[in-house]
């Protein structure tokens, strides 16, 4: 396996992963009920709302005391300008979140928006704008350990935990800066519904989501289906890929999809940067997902990605964190995955997998 230290990954300068990071994303209070939806008289005890602040701590610390500690390099994060937001988001919409700052309050049925969010919804966009400036600097790739998540968030809607597109919102500063071609590859359980619908009619930038099969919900809120008839339209056709996968599959159909559907676009494609929506909630024990990854698929995943980086776009890539709510396991498999974008082995036996995988 190569070193870490000297991957082409991080050319022209050879650092270590930066890990972007704002202390103000633990801020967002979700609140407790049953899972995502509100709570009931009848239920005695309830729980967490499934995004909240546990998930990411647990990330980090994994990060900070794990093997691949060494191999990191922790960078400050920072807000998101207006202006920046503008670049992805409507002035309406973003009007309407922030008016949900005083209150707090369900915006659609399983989303929360917590009293005093609009500043850790501001330091998600901006440590994801950060992130990406560290990369079209030229000091390699980055990842962006946020929340509240974005990829459901569409220019004028909020959808799925979703307020801020962050990866969106970074991919436009991206592109208003110079990069032509942006790639991004979104490994999520659920369709990133709100990435797709904002650069659905763009050709510069070419959408792929691989996810469970789970349709459109909440009607208005999430109404495109993930299904692999979405291809784009006008200018951006053909730029939207779509890959649907039956429930409770695992390792073995996602290299399968990787190989067959994903790495091909990729490389025809040629983007200048590359994008990974790295959520990790299809593992085998998220509540919100139902497919079998486990920590050595996620590491797979993530080696190919730095493969054709290493081809096509030395150094340019950006991660960014998405869904993931099993809070042990989701730690591990994200510092899997990081493993293997950095070219290094996992380093720690998988604690929980036992799924088997037949690929079928």
């Amino acid at each position: 396996m190569t070193d870490p230290a000297h991957d082409p990954l991080n050319d022209p300068t050879k650092d270590p992963l930066a890990v972007f990071w704002h202390p103000a994303v633990l801020n967002h209070d979700t609140g407790m009920g049953i899972l995502e939806a509100e709570p009931r008289p009848d239920l005695g005890i309830a729980e967490e709302h499934p995004e909240n602040a546990l998930r990411v701590r647990n990330i980090k610390t994994v990060l900070e005391r794990g093997p691949l500690s060494d191999h990191i390099a922790w960078k400050d994060g920072r807000l998101a300008s207006r202006e920046e937001l503008e670049r992805f988001h409507t002035p309406a919409h973003l009007d309407r979140v922030q008016s949900f700052d005083a209150t707090g309050g369900r915006v659609t049925s399983t989303t929360v928006f917590g009293k005093g969010s609009w500043k850790p919804t501001l330091a998600a966009a901006g440590t994801t704008v950060a992130a990406v400036e560290h990369v079209l600097a030229g000091h390699g790739a980055a990842y962006a350990l946020v929340r509240p998540p974005g990829h459901h968030a569409a220019r004028d809607r909020v959808d799925g935990y979703c307020f801020v597109n962050n990866m969106g919102v970074a991919i436009e500063h991206a592109i208003a800066k110079g990069v032509t071609k942006v790639a991004v590859i979104d490994w999520d359980v659920h369709h990133g519904n709100g990435t797709q619908a904002g650069f659905y009619d763009r050709p510069d930038v070419l959408t792929i989501s691989l996810h469970m099969n789970h349709g459109a919900w909440e009607g208005d809120a999430h109404p495109e289906t993930g299904a692999a008839d979405e291809v784009g339209t006008g200018p951006g056709e053909g730029y939207n890929i779509n890959i649907p996968l039956r429930l409770g599959l695992g390792d073995a159909a996602y290299r399968k999809a990787f190989d067959d559907l994903v790495i091909p676009a990729v490389r025809a494609y040629a983007p200048e940067l590359i994008v990974v929506a790295a959520g990790q909630d299809g593992n085998q024990f998220d509540p919100n997902g139902r497919m079998c990854l486990t920590m050595s698929g996620y590491h797979w995943m993530g080696a190919r990605v730095r493969e054709l980086v290493a081809q096509l776009c030395p150094g340019r890539l950006l991660a960014v964190q998405e869904g993931g709510y099993a809070r042990t396991y989701t730690a591990y498999c994200t510092h899997a995955a990081l493993s293997g974008l950095i070219g290094a082995e996992i380093g720690i036996d998988d604690p929980l997998a036992y799924l088997p995988d037949d690929g079928r």
